[in-house]
């Protein structure tokens, strides 16, 4: 699925994206680390990966850029 980066904290590598419906979801450093990212910016399209999390929600696994 594709998404907009809204925050990215270098240190722990985690940040957050909105969804194109605006709604938004976390990363963890392990998702961004999946992705071979080495920054992000906000603004920038990205594409996700989620699965299934312990509550049901979706939680995001990869985090890269979108290309075309």
């Amino acid at each position: 699925m594709q998404a907009t980066a809204y925050t990215y904290d270098p240190e722990t590598r985690g940040g957050q994206v909105l969804l194109d419906d605006g709604t938004p979801m976390p990363f963890d450093g392990a998702a961004f680390d999946a992705g071979g990212l080495r920054l992000l910016r906000p603004g920038q399209r990205v594409r996700v990966e989620t699965v299934p999390g312990a509550d049901g929600a979706p939680r995001i696994t990869l985090v890269t850029l979108q290309t075309f």
